[in-house]
């Protein structure tokens, strides 16, 4: 079963929603609305589903992606924050497993993420940071998954000319291969490790089919014309051109004045509108025209 964008009229044009088990990249300038739609697709999940999705916030410089703010205003949603710079407790990890709905994995540093942008003490700086923050990474989201949480929104993802260098897309994959679509009892081994045996039979009590878990990641670009986005594409051999689907967000000129516009550049087994689609952003989140 598809799942719901939770913009209406939006699904319509992506074949009915998008698919779990699979992963959707929305590639947009900062303040196009990217934030906004991520906030709906994790709140649509309480319909769909019986419980929200999280936010796996990756922004590590500049200003707060504002996720509680907007799902205050969009959906009356207010969003728990989980602590990030505890590991998680194992002894009591299944009294209450979903730690919260927004986990922001990196401190505001005000530095770059990509090795050409540090110093070498500064890079391992980041790695040892990433390092720390893995097991909880890894506790937040299993935790979310055996509450019955089938969304994940990963969001600020900075632009980079190349991502095997980008301490953001080293945890990216990580995080997509390793916990998203990994067998649960594989990542309950990753995240309990020597406690495994002592908590097994809970483990076992806790199965999820990771096929049914939908990953919307939100990737800031350069571009804020959508021409100049759907012009440029995705590099080959970057991380996020294996997506399922591929969504580019911008301005589009509308005679003297500019308004907002999504491509649905790539939709893999759907059928999919080749239009672009305009939207405004108001106090009800992301809305479509037409």
């Amino acid at each position: 079963m598809r799942q719901t964008t939770g913009v209406p009229g939006l699904d319509q044009h992506l074949g009915g929603g998008l698919l779990p088990g699979a992963l959707t990249v929305v590639v947009g300038a900062t303040g196009i609305g990217k934030t906004q739609l991520g906030v709906q697709y994790a709140q649509a999940g309480l319909a769909a589903e019986q419980h929200r999705g999280v936010v796996f916030d990756m922004a590590a410089r500049g200003d707060s992606q504002s996720h509680a703010p907007y799902a205050e205003r969009i959906c009356d949603w207010k969003m728990r924050p989980a602590e990030s710079s505890q590991q998680p407790n194992l002894e009591t990890f299944f009294e209450n497993p979903r730690a919260g709905d927004y986990f922001h994995v990196f401190d505001y540093r005000g530095q770059r993420v990509t090795r050409r942008d540090l110093e070498h003490e500064e890079w391992r700086a980041w790695q040892a940071e990433l390092n720390y923050k893995l097991k909880a990474s890894i506790g937040f989201l299993y935790g979310a998954f055996v509450s019955g949480c089938r969304r994940v929104v990963i969001d600020g993802v900075e632009p980079t000319d190349r991502p095997g260098e980008s301490i953001q897309f080293q945890l990216i994959e990580y995080i997509y291969h390793q916990v998203l679509r990994k067998d649960p009892e594989w990542v309950a081994r990753d995240l309990f490790r020597e406690k495994y045996r002592a908590n097994a039979e809970k483990i076992a009590q806790q199965l999820y089919d990771p096929k049914q878990v939908g990953c919307l990641l939100m990737a800031t670009a350069h571009e804020t014309l959508l021409d100049d986005l759907i012009a440029r594409g995705l590099s080959e051999g970057d991380a996020l051109s294996n997506a399922n689907t591929l969504i580019y967000m911008g301005k589009i000129r509308r005679g003297d004045r500019f308004v907002r516009g999504l491509y649905i550049a790539k939709h893999r087994g759907s059928a999919c509108t080749d239009a672009v689609l305009e939207y405004t952003i108001n106090d009800q989140g992301l809305v479509m025209n037409s």
